[in-house]
């Protein structure tokens, strides 16, 4: 919660935790990267607030731990602690974060590659000054 004219919060975001302590059975969760997805439409009744919030959050599919905390407005370390907690409980599961190294256009690399090579050599550049 901010007030109107800031973005400073009025409520510290460890509240959000509601007593919850530091996850220690999830290494995935030390990556921001890490991809977070529930694991079905069935949500518990019985949620605190912050918990029922990232399991909505991710309503429309998965997120990763970094855009999730960006989303909710808490810090990173304060969601994986939840999403610790969701992933204890069967709501939410966590994987990896995958790189797709076939979607690179290596001619566009190689061109990139160059480019940089050419300013190192030439550090004035290619301006003609």
């Amino acid at each position: 919660m901010t007030s109107p004219g800031s973005r400073r919060r009025l409520v510290p975001a460890y509240t959000a935790l509601n007593g919850l302590g530091t996850p220690r059975t999830h290494p995935l969760l030390r990556d921001p990267l890490t991809v977070l997805r529930r694991r079905g439409d069935w949500i518990p009744p019985v949620l605190a607030p912050a918990l029922r919030r990232l399991a909505e959050a991710l309503a429309p599919g998965p997120l990763t731990l970094a855009e999730a905390a960006a989303h909710l407005g808490l810090p990173t370390g304060t969601v994986r602690v939840l999403a610790a907690d969701l992933i204890d409980g069967g709501v939410l599961e966590a994987r990896a974060a995958v790189l797709h190294t076939d979607q690179l256009d290596s001619d566009l690399l190689r061109r990139v590659l160059d480019g940089l090579l050419a300013l190192r050599n030439d550090p004035a550049g290619a301006s003609g000054s």
